[in-house]
């Protein structure tokens, strides 16, 4: 049994094909080959992230059957109302867990997203899909964080000094601050500038994701499917599939077999849409970074940002739509926040909300880490398929997905729990206490 994070991907990639050869070749080469057949609940980062995973990791002679299920569509949930700051460091510590390997697999899916993309452009002719992709998929423009009190300083000054070499930070004083975002207020003299940080358009690359899973499976014989539809009960693809992956994030409870048995909290996060009115000429420079502090400012070009993001601990709302009180109570929060080190903020109108319900993961002496492994216990052992869980991303779902998706996948197709690392599913010890 693993029992840490450090596992080499070459392993990964062995255990995974080798599980699918050795199922193929036990059947006889005369008799028709049954399909493996999966169903991936949920089309959010977890769920595209494994199901890429599934098809790049199974073998060529596999003759895989992936069905994806979400009533909401692509990025529906909260992954497609995140922020979209990518960076592996936490605001608590100096990385988070396994950060390097969660960075560098990150960045691998956003380039499968932006090729996909790409392709289907360059294949069509047009310069268009029949997806709204919009002007940006990922914006690498970097992230700068002032230091706005003692506990902020302190703790960037330890991310700098134990940065990646991939993803470095820069401490840098107000002027070369003000010279990456002009009139931006810096208390202490003193920011923080991740040149190698991205700003992702959830929405545009859960689309591209799942685009790029369609191309995979069409070129490697395989089937990928899309259903707009609620599982209401795991029971109801028993004896349909050989494995079921659930990634529905804060849906997971509403399932009767795992309801009130996960160690997941619940917080509701709004984000406001912001843009530069007409009558102001002086715009957001496009070389300008997103700003990350207790309030950030996602930048979508020169007159559009998002800002966010409140926390609503417990909320049982799961509904992307934010009311008129809700909006304005969310800007009462956020605005003396963004104009602390913002203060042209002012002059944007606001002009939407949307918002989202994390499942907040359980803390552990690692950190906040989400939970995964195979939960055949909590839904009953006396069944034809397999039943996996990928959850409680948090608010770090976008840095964590590639990684853990690619474990879980591999685990999947192995039929092995072990290969996942065992501070991901040591939560279903301490459930058993």
């Amino acid at each position: 049994m693993l029992l840490s994070g450090s596992v080499s991907p070459m392993t990964y990639s062995q255990f995974g094909v080798s599980c699918c050869i050795r199922r193929v070749a036990s059947l006889s080469p005369f008799l028709p080959q049954p399909p493996l057949r999966y169903a991936v609940l949920g089309a959010g980062f977890a769920g595209l992230s494994v199901a890429w995973h599934l098809l790049k990791l199974s073998s060529e002679e596999l003759k895989l059957n992936i069905d994806i299920y979400d009533e909401a569509g692509i990025g529906g949930g909260a992954s497609g109302v995140s922020g979209g700051l990518l960076h592996p460091y936490s605001p608590k510590a100096k990385l988070l867990w396994q950060g390097a390997e969660c960075w560098k697999e990150c960045l691998k899916l956003l380039n499968v997203a932006e090729t996909a993309v790409s392709s289907n452009q360059f294949n069509t002719g047009t310069g268009k899909s029949d997806m709204s992709f919009g002007n940006f998929i990922v914006r690498r423009r970097g992230i700068l964080r002032p230091a706005t009190n003692i506990k902020t300083l302190s703790i960037m000054n330890d991310n700098a000094q134990n940065c990646l070499a991939s993803c470095r930070i820069d401490t840098i004083d107000n002027d070369a601050a003000q010279n990456l975002v002009p009139n931006l207020c810096v208390p202490f003299n003193l920011a923080y500038y991740m040149p190698e940080a991205v700003n992702v358009h959830p929405q545009r690359y859960l689309q591209a994701l799942f685009l790029a899973c369609q191309n995979l499976a069409k070129s490697a014989g395989k089937q990928f499917r899309l259903h707009r539809k609620c599982v209401h009960e795991l029971l109801e693809l028993e004896g349909e599939y050989d494995a079921v992956v659930v990634c529905l994030g804060a849906k997971v409870d509403m399932l009767p077999e795992l309801a009130g048995k996960l160690p997941l909290r619940t917080c509701r996060g709004v984000i406001a849409h912001l843009e530069l009115p007409d009558n102001i000429r002086e715009d957001y420079p496009d070389y300008s970074p997103s700003i990350l502090s207790d309030a950030w400012l996602a930048i979508q070009g020169n007159r559009s940002l998002y800002m966010g993001s409140t926390w609503e601990w417990k909320s049982r709302n799961s509904s992307p739509t934010v009311l008129e009180d809700e909006a304005s109570m969310a800007l009462h929060e956020l605005l003396p926040k963004a104009s602390a080190f913002f203060p042209g903020i002012k002059h944007w109108r606001f002009t939407g909300a949307r918002a989202g319900l994390r499942a907040m993961p359980p803390l552990t002496p690692n950190g906040s880490l989400p939970i995964l492994g195979c939960v055949n216990d909590l839904v009953g052992v006396n069944h034809s398929c397999k039943y996996w869980l990928f959850g409680g991303l948090g608010s770090r779902g976008l840095l964590y997905h590639g990684w853990l998706g690619k474990l879980t996948a591999i685990a999947v197709l192995s039929c092995n729990e072990d290969l996942i690392p065992y501070e991901l599913t040591s939560w279903k010890n301490i459930n058993k206490l």
